[in-house]
């Protein structure tokens, strides 16, 4: 991982690029849209962790995570 961009939260728009991770600045559930569109939440996420999971958009319900980082690759 060597690059990465704010995620802002939205029920409709993908980010730009899939990730292959996930950080937040401070704890909380992240409810996300996966490549093939099925939705789940990430209970209890902590912060300063990089998750490994590839995701489409982060969905604005049910996101109490804040300033959330996608991570990918060079």
């Amino acid at each position: 991982i060597c690059r990465g961009f704010d995620v802002t939260p939205s029920e409709a728009t993908d980010h730009p690029q899939m990730t292959l991770g996930v950080m937040v600045a401070s704890a909380g559930d992240l409810a996300v849209a996966l490549k093939r569109g099925d939705a789940l939440t990430l209970p209890a996420l902590l912060p300063g962790v990089i998750y490994p999971i590839c995701i489409a958009r982060v969905l604005a319900t049910g996101a109490a995570a804040t300033s959330i980082k996608g991570l990918i690759s060079c």
